[in-house]
C-alpha cells in the first residue's frame, strides 16, 4: 500500500494523503453469512437517549464482519486481502484446510494472497502471520493481537490496531513481560496466545482526510474548544481568558495530573 496525494482541484484535495489500497480485494459480497448488521448507538444511552460519549455520531452505514479471535488449532490458506470499514487495520480471508470453512482474521503485514498460516500450541516454525503460545516465540520478537484469559469468562486482548505491534522482552517459565505500543510494560502468562509480526497498515497514522466530511463518514462529529463556549457548557467558558488551568468539561485537570493508576511496587 502507497500513499497518493491527490490534485489541488479544491480545498478538500489541497492536502488530502489517502491510501491506494490497489492489493485489496474490491468483491464486497464475500460470504453473507460472516457479516452482519449493528445499530449505531450514535455515543447516546439505549436507555435515556442521552449524550454519554462526545463527537460521536453519523457515519455512513456498513456492516461488521465476524472476525476469528479464538485460539483454536487451524491451518489455513489466504484468500484474499479485505478492507473492513468497522476497524483501521485490514482483514484476511482464510480457507481453514481442515474444518474447510472460510474465516475472516487480522492481516499481518507482508502476507499476501496465497500465503500459508497457521494457529497451533505446540512448538512450530516461526514465520509471520503464524499463531502460536508466547513460550514458543524467543526473546525480542515482534508480535501483535495477543490475547489471554483472565479470569474464567474474561478475554483481554492488545495490539489490534493498524500498523502496530509489541515486543517481548523478558520471558521466564511461568509468565512474559511484552512491551506495547504505549511504551507500557505488561506481564502476562506465558501461555498466552500472539502472532508473529505487527499489524497490517502501518501507513494508517499518516493519512490526511482533507475536510471534516471524511470524518463524519466514520462517524465523527466536531469539537468545539471550551473558550469558545458559554460558561454554562464549559468552565472555560465566557472568554474570561486565564484565571483557571485547563480542565475537562466536568472540571478534571487536563494537565499534569495522571490519570491512570499506579500500581504499588
Amino acid at each position: 500500500m502507497n500513499l497518493k496525494k491527490l490534485k489541488p482541484f479544491s480545498n478538500s484535495s489541497r492536502h488530502s494523503l489517502l491510501l491506494t489500497k490497489n492489493l485489496l480485494c474490491k468483491n464486497n459480497k464475500i460470504l453473507k453469512n460472516l457479516k452482519k448488521g449493528i445499530k449505531n448507538k450514535s455515543g447516546r444511552s439505549s436507555i435515556t437517549g442521552h449524550i454519554t460519549v462526545r463527537h460521536q455520531g453519523g457515519g455512513v452505514k456498513n456492516l461488521f464482519r465476524t472476525i476469528n479471535f479464538t485460539n483454536d488449532k487451524f491451518s489455513a490458506i489466504v484468500v484474499s486481502i479485505l478492507y473492513d470499514p468497522k476497524r483501521s487495520a485490514f482483514i484476511s480471508l482464510n480457507f481453514d484446510l481442515k474444518k474447510k470453512l472460510f474465516f475472516y482474521s487480522l492481516n499481518t503485514n507482508y502476507i499476501f494472497p496465497g500465503s500459508f498460516i497457521c494457529c497451533d500450541s505446540n512448538n512450530i516454525d516461526l514465520k509471520l502471520g503464524f499463531r502460536t503460545v508466547l513460550k514458543n516465540i524467543p526473546t525480542g520478537s515482534v508480535i501483535s493481537c495477543l490475547s489471554f484469559s483472565k479470569l474464567k469468562n474474561q478475554k483481554i486482548n492488545f495490539i489490534r490496531s493498524g500498523g502496530t505491534f509489541g515486543q517481548i522482552i523478558q520471558k521466564d517459565f511461568f509468565s512474559s513481560k511484552i512491551k506495547l505500543p504505549s511504551s507500557e510494560i505488561i506481564e502476562v502468562p506465558v501461555l498466552s496466545y500472539a502472532t508473529i509480526g505487527s499489524v497490517s497498515n502501518n501507513l494508517q497514522k499518516s493519512i490526511v482526510y482533507g475536510k471534516a466530511g471524511r470524518r463524519r463518514y466514520l462517524g465523527k462529529r466536531p469539537s468545539v474548544r471550551g473558550i469558545a463556549m458559554n460558561p454554562v457548557d464549559h468552565p472555560h467558558g465566557g472568554r474570561t481568558n486565564g484565571g483557571r488551568p485547563s480542565v475537562t468539561p466536568w472540571g478534571i485537570p487536563t494537565k499534569g495530573k495522571p490519570t491512570v493508576k499506579k500500581k504499588n511496587g
